[in-house]
């Protein structure tokens, strides 16, 4: 065994124990440097985070290696269910290539590779081809609870408003009961539905509900067996679906794709790197719109893996350049319409995406008349028009929202202390915030941006501080004055 292997932590105690060790080593966290505010006899958080799932927890993370603790997190689903990976995510492994530090913050001992070597050894890492993706949402759970990360669970947000002293009120509901929180910054870590919901085609409307379903919505997999199930969409999404039904026992399977081919090749990962992470924030409205739109138009494929997942089953059936143009209702079954002839079938899934739509996320209607979109802010050239990214919320550098012109200053600046760290923000900051990749990197932009904007809004408090601050590092008694001990001594001869 190699000097290298001996110091690996080989249980999951020994890796916490490093982890606290990193810590003390990196003096984290730091002192605190926020002053404690009250509103009535009420504590006031400086940070109130909704959503505890990935982008929220490296969110209280982040805020926490800065010295900011008084920050907590509110999640809707039950503790262990945040996010997609056990609820409505359906691929078999993640589709991130398994060395990303994903959340880890530049903390070796913090990483998905050592919680896993400390388990599993570091063979079995190398023997893993991606990481299966409940074992992730088992990382996350540990992430969680080793920096001990304030976390309110089963908790949903009814409404935010802004108040006449500054603060943001949030009604949030536990059960039966409301209670009302009050924050000087509210993140939306909200992932992929982000500030809207799941997105259909108006077709799927002309058929009854029980007939229709979202790539996202939650699917008892039994309901598929010996049934015939059709998924629209060609992205990692669809073939996911698609795949879980197949395994769960349906009759068939049709896959139905609008264009003469699955896209095959990822613009973007041919582009990653730390450049575009960090440099991409930077650019003119006009580059960011044109490599956001002709993104969309080349569209991400699915993984190979996923789509192998599928064709191995021979009741899965691709149907290429088939648009969906009618649904027709039979009664027991639904009739799906293309251009190349009917397809009978008992389910249909649309895996098609999510998009920015205030009207039915009622809790975030203090934002709805009052931000910048980026239709406000830009207007792209003719035959560049591109409705769903228009829609998108025009972000500041810290993921800040901004007002749109007019909007009168007080309300103006309450949504700039709104920040969205989620799915939305990937129009103006890059893809930062729709993986895990570069998620650290989006973190430490977020808190940087918003701890500077808590020290300059109490920039009197600190003046103040450092005016009167007294504590002496010297008593007089470290030197002598050597004129005057001269003047002594000729003095006394």
């Amino acid at each position: 065994m190699t000097t290298l292997e001996n110091q690996r932590p080989d249980s999951l105690k020994a890796l916490e124990e490093r982890l606290q060790l990193d810590l003390l080593w990196l003096n984290l966290p730091p002192k605190t440097w926020m002053p404690a505010l009250t509103s009535n006899g009420q504590t006031v958080l400086d940070v109130a985070v909704i959503g505890a799932g990935l982008c929220g927890l490296v969110t209280l993370a982040a805020l926490k290696k800065l010295g900011i603790e008084n920050a907590c997190a509110f999640d809707r689903a039950s503790e262990g269910r945040e996010g997609p990976w056990v609820t409505f995510a359906r691929m078999e492994t993640l589709r991130t290539r398994k060395e990303a530090a994903g959340p880890a913050l530049g903390i070796p001992s913090l990483t998905f590779r050592a919680w896993f070597e400390a388990q599993y050894d570091a063979q079995a890492y190398l023997d893993m081809g991606l990481i299966p993706r409940t074992m992730w949402m088992d990382y996350l759970v540990w992430y969680r609870r080793v920096l001990s990360l304030s976390v309110v669970n089963d908790t949903a947000l009814q409404t935010m408003q802004r108040r006449d002293d500054g603060l943001i009120s949030l009604s949030l509901r536990n059960g039966e009961t409301v209670k009302d929180v009050l924050a000087r910054r509210v993140v939306l870590a909200t992932g992929l539905d982000g500030l809207g919901a799941p997105t259909m085609p108006e077709v799927a409307g002309r058929v009854p509900s029980h007939f229709i379903r979202h790539g996202a919505d939650l699917i008892d997999r039994a309901e598929f067996k010996d049934k015939r199930v059709s998924v629209v969409g060609a992205g990692a999404s669809a073939m996911d679906n698609a795949a879980a039904a197949l395994e769960a026992g349906a009759a068939r399977v049709d896959i139905f794709i609008r264009r003469a081919d699955i896209p095959r090749i990822d613009k973007f990962t041919g582009v990653g790197s730390q450049g575009m992470t960090q440099g991409y924030v930077g650019l003119p409205d006009a580059d960011k719109w044109t490599y956001m739109v002709a993104g969309e138009r080349a569209q991400i494929p699915p993984p190979r893996h996923s789509v192998l997942r599928v064709s191995k089953h021979p009741n899965a059936f691709f149907h290429l350049a088939s648009p969906i143009k009618d649904l027709a209702d039979n009664g027991n079954s639904v009739s799906v319409v293309t251009p190349k002839g009917r397809h009978e079938t008992d389910f249909v899934i649309f895996a098609t995406g999510f998009s920015v739509d205030f009207s039915r996320r009622p809790e975030f209607a203090m934002l709805a008349d009052t931000i910048q979109l980026w239709r406000d802010a830009y207007t792209p050239p003719l035959g560049w028009e591109h409705g769903g990214m228009g829609s998108m919320p025009y972000l500041g550098p810290s993921f800040e929202f901004l007002a749109k012109p007019g909007v009168e200053a007080e309300a103006a600046r309450a949504v700039s202390n709104i920040f969205c760290f989620a799915y939305p923000a990937v129009p103006s900051h890059g893809k930062i915030t729709s993986g895990i990749p570069s998620i650290s990197d989006g973190a430490a932009r977020l808190s940087t941006g918003i701890a500077r904007s808590l020290f300059v809004e109490d920039r009197a408090y600190h003046l103040d501080r450092f005016t009167n601050f007294e504590t002496p590092e010297l008593f007089g008694d470290e030197w002598s004055d050597a004129d005057q001990l001269q003047e002594i001594n000729r003095a006394n001869g």
